[in-house]
């Protein structure tokens, strides 16, 4: 017998939906806490935005796979500034924190060794995802958060599927719930690509690791549109 594919965006909303019959059940209730993995401004820009009426956010930049420095530090400004000025205009509900990650290049290659050669969108990524969600789970799990979750499935060309088992395996491993997502569906993606022109986000046009940027390039030179 086969099992349909999960709607991984329908589970979100059974989720926000038992949280807000909460709100309305109590006087006393408290928004539950969110550690929000966040791979850039431009991504987490709609997730922000949709999130912030549920949850009280922390926004986690843990990102070393970004190639090179001056990329990664380019991100990390965009990502701070929007949460500002989503704040200033008042789109969000709630105070969004933010929590630096540390960069850490050799992290990445160690988790990707061996595989340097697969291409975009294979176990690499994979193995990329895992070492990312396993920061923000550590995280959430230090800091008593209620749910994690990543800004990752956003992206048309990310495995959302792929990502939420990473995601509900390490929240098994550190008994911390996450919070399922493929935030690319409500038009989320298109939605995102609005407010990053909205906010005049710097959008990279690779995905961050130097074998991502290499494939860029490659394309480029090929004629091939990105």
């Amino acid at each position: 017998m086969t099992t349909g594919k999960r709607n991984y965006q329908k589970e979100l909303e059974q989720v926000i939906a038992v949280n807000q019959a909460g709100r309305s059940a109590s006087e006393s209730f408290v928004a539950p806490t969110l550690l929000l993995h966040s791979c850039c401004a431009p991504c987490s820009s709609y997730v922000l935005e949709y999130l912030s009426q549920y949850f009280l956010i922390t926004v986690l930049y843990y990102n070393p796979n970004i190639y090179p420095e001056e990329e990664y530090s380019r991100r990390v400004k965009e990502q701070r500034r929007l949460i500002a000025e989503m704040g200033e205009k008042g789109v969000l509900p709630n105070p969004v924190n933010l929590i630096k990650g540390r960069f850490a290049p050799e992290e990445f290659y160690e988790a990707v060794r061996h595989l340097e050669q697969i291409p975009e969108g294979g176990k690499r990524c994979f193995a990329c995802f895992r070492l990312r969600l396993g920061e923000a789970v550590k995280t959430a799990a230090e800091g008593g958060f209620d749910y994690y979750t990543t800004t990752l499935t956003i992206s048309p060309l990310k495995n959302a599927q792929k990502i939420n088992e990473i995601g509900e395996e390490l929240a098994r491993e550190y008994r911390v719930k996450w919070l399922p997502c493929d935030f690319k569906k409500r038009n989320g993606y298109k939605r995102s690509v609005e407010l990053s022109a909205e906010y005049g986000l710097y959008r990279q046009d690779y995905c961050g690791c130097v074998f991502s940027k290499q494939e860029r390039e490659r394309a480029k030179l090929a004629g091939v549109r990105i």
